[in-house]
């Protein structure tokens, strides 16, 4: 029976956790793990922990009474009805401690201590095992350098992501795939059906070439010629009947399998573009190129080759297994003999497989996304001479992709030869039961000789049906990962019966809007009203709110509360596509794809004549320079842009918004990373940009907002100034002191940059000069 001690308060003082646990510990209990958490029973900051021993599980709670520096100690004996439940929601860890008459104890936490919490729950459902001895060295992992549990590669806590393991029922999921090919696949069915019927008609006719013709001749008998040829005949017939039908079924199947996966990666790719940027957030690049990639194409060779050899299999065992009972059910018996233990060979593997070929997939994406980290950024990695750092990343994920792949090398190379054995034994249990059958005359030389035909292809099919347990594992756990990119659902969705726009006018209303990064509240209680064609300038510290905000109004992220309206209409009510065809976007950092600057220019409208495209290039001050290129508009731009600099990349994203003429327009620091004649060019790109359009810019520079009707000054998600400039600097709040310390700025860096230092001549001479 399970107990629970709670004691009187203990004042920690000036004592550590750690200390204030060390001093419970009795004589000889040896401790496994510890978790200090963060919050108290209230969701207040507040010191508290756990601690697993060997005998028991200890906590240090805050006392109720908010007693500083005061702990309440309980204890919970081990016993196996106790678990520990591990959950999180709206950005808080949950920690429940549990038997069967329900729960006995609950701990919250922020998300920093989730890890920790991850690790601390893998030891207690582990407080069984034998712990570490101090001379044994454990293997950690490369991640997080978390104790891994014995012969295992996988890092419980950071594997996280694998809540269920992958099931090979995942693969009749593909079925909705391979609906729209069905005729092919029926007709592909009955030619293997045809082909595999074709190849057991030589067996069948060794009996009577073995019985009615090389027999008799050993006893002296003429050998008739024209039933020879009968069943030679017989025999090249059924090869090339097998041939053509094996063929034909080949050829469909695989054009239909490459069709399956075709599909699979055209929809995978679609619904990851409709899901919103929260998701692509918490991935990496690498891995989800992966999933698309490598894992579409392993099913597609699992389905045009493996799956089809499968099926052929079952199908080739099925048939020879009514033959040989048709021949003699006695020795058809003794050949199965090896099947029971074949079959609980496979239930012994399979499972290590499945969830090992996952593991090696995850691991694969860690040594992709590596290479998706580091070819794009080359240019940073050159800048700061960290090509060895970046080697070293590859080598330790190449090591760790080596491992894995060695232990599950370890399971399947046992599994092989081990099936290729029992089929030898049960080869030689035919042999002697089959000459035991003959010596009794229950059989003839014929039959047996059949048998053994029959059963060379059988055990051949049965061996190869245990290897593809290996490569229907690969394709289960490749299936898993694909659908988990299926089954995820947008956090913007789209409305059920969407409210068509036909005419923007631009109007944009904030009303008590917010919004939450999981437990971290970033806009509250926000209202503003935007008139149409008005442009309003964002400003405010890094943080402030002014991006979340930015994103809000474009949809990226839907608000927690409250609601945006375009024109008096809730956002949400509109379709994504045909809302942010009336937003255009020019950021910080434009984005230029691989391709002519034609096209990225005409990348919002793609049915973009050359004229309107050289007109939105000379409204953006772009023309001249793209003139100036080799080939002009249809110069390469190189991969993101690299082959122009930062003012040209910029003019060109001016230059695509331009384009789509859009209602409301989006301006994310759009001059901040350029010198002073370059902004030039570009404000004047800008002041045509925003002509009659609703205008949102953000600037860190606050004199790129001069022009701004209205300007919006936020603090810590909220909006604490609105007005046009002048009227702001007279009111000398909040505005003010930011106008004050950025032209401090300005005027330090001017003087700075008129000191000049010359060798052998000291600052202050320098100066003086």
């Amino acid at each position: 029976m399970q107990h629970q001690h709670p004691v009187a308060s203990a004042s920690a003082g000036g004592v550590s956790l750690a200390e204030a646990f060390a001093s419970r510990l009795r004589r000889g209990e040896n401790v496994r793990a510890t978790l200090e958490v963060d919050l108290d029973a209230r969701l207040r900051f507040a010191r508290g922990g756990l601690q697993l021993t060997d005998q028991r599980l200890l906590s240090l709670e805050p006392a109720e009474d908010g007693a500083a520096g005061a702990l309440v100690e309980r204890e919970w004996p081990l016993t196996p009805a106790l678990r520990l439940a591990l959950s999180d929601h709206a950005g808080l860890g949950l920690l429940e401690l549990v038997d069967e008459r329900g729960r006995l104890a609950q701990w919250r936490f922020t998300m920093k201590v989730n890890l920790q919490a991850q690790r601390f729950q893998d030891a207690f459902n582990r407080r069984d095992e034998p712990a570490l001895t101090q001379d044994a060295e454990p293997e950690l992992c490369p991640s997080c350098q978390a104790v891994l549990p014995e012969d295992s590669e996988e890092c419980p806590s950071c594997a996280r992501e694998l809540h269920t393991p992958p099931s090979t029922w995942v693969l009749l999921r593909l079925w909705r795939f391979a609906r729209p090919y069905r005729g092919q696949l029926l007709l592909g069915f009955l030619l293997m059906l045809g082909a595999t019927g074709a190849t057991l008609v030589s067996p069948y006719l060794t009996m009577p070439l073995m019985d009615d013709v090389l027999i008799p001749f050993q006893q002296g008998r003429q050998i008739d010629t024209g039933l020879v040829a009968l069943y030679l005949g017989g025999l090249l017939g059924a090869a090339i009947v097998s041939w053509i039908l094996g063929w034909a079924k080949t050829y469909i199947l695989a054009l239909v399998s490459e069709r399956i996966a075709a599909d699979l990666r055209t929809a995978t790719f679609d619904h990851l573009l409709g899901l919103s940027l929260e998701y692509f957030g918490s991935k990496r690049t690498g891995d989800l190129m992966s999933r698309i990639g490598s894992e579409t194409d392993r099913i597609s060779v699992f389905l045009s080759l493996h799956a089809l050899d499968f099926i052929t299999d079952c199908l080739m065992l099925l048939m020879i297994t009514v033959i040989l009972f048709s021949n003699n059910a006695w020795l058809a018996l003794a050949t199965l003999v090896p099947l029971p233990f074949i079959a609980w060979l496979i239930h012994l593997v399979r499972d290590k497989l499945r969830t090992g070929f996952e593991k090696i997939d995850r691991v694969w994406g860690e040594v992709t996304s590596v290479l998706a980290d580091t070819i794009p950024g080359i240019r940073v990695v050159k800048a700061f001479a960290q090509e060895r750092r970046e080697a070293e990343r590859f080598r330790s994920a190449n090591k760790h992709n080596l491992l894995v792949n060695d232990r599950l090398n370890k399971t399947w190379s046992l599994f092989t030869p081990s099936v290729s054995l029992l089929t030898e034994i049960g080869l030689l249990v035919v042999w002697a039961f089959g000459i035991w059958l003959i010596a009794h005359s229950q059989i003839t030389v014929g039959t047996l000789t059949a048998f053994l035909a029959y059963i060379g292809r059988f055990y051949g099919r049965l061996d190869s049906m245990s290897r593809i347990v290996s490569v229907t594992q690969k394709a289960a756990s490749g299936a898993k990962r694909i659908f988990d990119i299926l089954d995820h659902h947008s956090n913007v969705p789209e409305p059920a019966q969407p409210v068509r726009l036909e005419k923007v006018r631009g109007g944009l209303t904030l009303q008590d809007i917010g919004f939450r990064y999981g437990n971290r509240t970033v806009i509250r209680d926000l209202n503003l009203e935007i008139q149409p064609g008005e442009m309003i300038g964002l400003v405010g510290h890094s943080g402030s709110g002014k991006s979340t905000m930015v994103n809000l109004i474009c949809r990226f992220y839907d608000v927690t509360e409250g609601a945006i309206k375009l024109d008096g209409v809730d956002l949400r009510r509109f379709s994504l596509a045909d809302y942010r065809r009336h937003i255009g976007l020019v950021l910080q950092e434009p984005f230029l794809f691989f391709g002519t600057i034609a096209e990225n220019i005409a990348y919002g409208k793609p049915d973009a004549t050359r004229e309107e495209i050289v007109a939105a290039a000379r409204a953006a001050h772009a023309h001249e320079f793209i003139l100036r290129l080799p080939q002009g508009y249809d110069s390469l731009v190189g991969e993101r842009g690299q082959g122009l600099s930062g003012g040209e990349r910029q003019r060109i994203s001016i230059a695509r918004a331009l384009l789509i003429d859009p209602r409301i327009l989006i301006m994310d620091e759009a001059t901040s990373a350029v010198d002073t004649e370059t902004e030039k060019e570009i404000q004047k790109a800008l002041d045509n940009l925003v002509r009659g359009r609703t205008t949102i810019a953000i600037a860190h520079r606050l004199s790129t907002l001069r022009k701004a009707d209205r300007l919006v000054v936020m603090d810590r998600g909220e909006i604490v100034e609105v007005g046009p400039h002048d009227e702001l600097i007279a009111k000398q709040g909040a505005y003010w002191r930011l106008w004050e310390a950025q032209a401090r700025r300005v005027d330090a860096e001017e003087q700075d940059s008129v000191v000049v230092v010359a060798p052998n001549v000291n600052v202050h001479t320098a100066t003086q000069a």
